[in-house]
């Protein structure tokens, strides 16, 4: 099932905008929400999804804002959230800053956006770039435009016709990081690697692009197990992507979106070397004193580079004047995160 009303609240819980899509609650249940939040936080037991009355409240939290979907049945949470961040998305690309002011100043195109990506509270048009081709700056749709733009309707929902380029150009960046966790001996307890694809593109007309994946990258459904394989896990892949082709011969084929996009996002589930090992010593002294020595080595290779590293060493909330010394980059305290943050431009090896 779908959602059935979407508001968007300021941090004291009062409605800023709201929208019904089904007809089938009540509207003045939102004013529970925020009560039966506080409740769950005292209660240390809260969670991004809320029940009360025979209805369902899912939330996220922007800002001073909270985003809320109410359903009466029994919706789906995963589809509702994803509805939701895309809505931050989307106004993130009309407004910039999503604030209560943002939202009282553009009411109208905050309405018709509402109004634009959602029917019946299905998800419909979610593409920022088609949704400005007529709902514009301005609040009202363009008068030259008598009939949808050619993009709602056409199978290509993410691409406008027409599109020229002086010079054809696609760039492709793979982005990975590396979350690892240690024990207190120095042994990795878990480590993997999350990976996103991004693709700037600027072609012309309505390309098709095919883009092939090592012989040696398997996936979850595959099954098969090989000693040199790289098995990648929650493969997600953008809207434009073929996936019965890819079912079929593991080629990513697709019609990209104009300009920026995240083709697909992957985690890698494997046993990782951390590029920068980090050991720390700590003393107590008395008079409440205590003394941090942490010192950090790379193990990455020497025709690699790390720039701009940052540690970042917890410490006591309460610590008052601390001293640091450094023989490479600077550290600084930030009360506010009750850390210290060791920066280093450029990591020697």
């Amino acid at each position: 099932m779908s959602t059935s009303a979407i508001f968007i609240l300021d941090v004291k819980g009062k409605v800023l905008i709201s929208r019904n899509y089904r007809g089938d609650v009540e509207m003045g249940l939102i004013d529970k929400f925020l009560p039966l939040l506080m409740e769950k936080e005292e209660e240390g037991n809260l969670t991004p999804l809320l029940q009360t009355s025979g209805c369902t409240f899912m939330y996220i939290q922007h800002q001073n804002l909270y985003i809320v979907s109410v359903s009466r049945n029994n919706a789906n949470a995963a589809m509702v959230f994803s509805f939701l961040h895309k809505i931050v998305q989307v106004m993130s690309e009309y407004f910039k800053e999503i604030e209560e002011e943002s939202i009282r100043d553009n009411f109208v195109i905050v309405f018709e956006l509402l109004d634009e990506m959602s029917d019946f509270g299905y998800p419909q048009t979610t593409e920022s770039k088609i949704l400005q081709e007529y709902i514009t700056q301005e609040g009202h749709k363009l008068e030259t435009a008598p009939r949808p733009p050619p993009a709602v309707t056409n199978a290509v929902s993410w691409r406008s016709e027409g599109i020229k380029y002086r010079k054809n150009e696609v760039f492709l960046d793979v982005i990975e990081s590396v979350n690892l966790l240690a024990s207190t001996t120095g042994n990795v307890l878990r480590s993997e690697i999350v990976g996103s694809i991004k693709m700037r593109v600027y072609l012309s007309g309505m390309p098709e692009l095919r883009l092939g994946l090592n012989d040696k990258v398997l996936f979850e459904s595959t099954g098969r197990g090989k000693s040199k394989s790289v098995e990648l896990e929650d493969v997600k892949f953008h809207q434009c992507v073929r996936l019965s082709r890819f079912e079929n011969d593991r080629t990513i084929s697709f019609i990209p979106p104009d300009g920026e996009f995240e083709l697909m996002s992957y985690r890698l589930n494997t046993h990782v070397k951390p590029l920068i090992w980090i050991e720390s010593v700590i003393e107590r002294h008395a008079h409440s004193r205590v003394e941090y020595m942490i010192k950090a080595r790379s193990q990455f290779k020497r025709r690699s580079t790390a720039n701009h590293v940052e540690v970042v060493v917890p410490v006591p909330a309460d610590a008052d004047s601390p001293k640091f010394k450094t023989s490479v980059g600077s550290v600084k305290y930030v009360p506010e995160q009750n850390v210290l943050i060791w920066s280093i431009k450029s990591f020697p090896v």
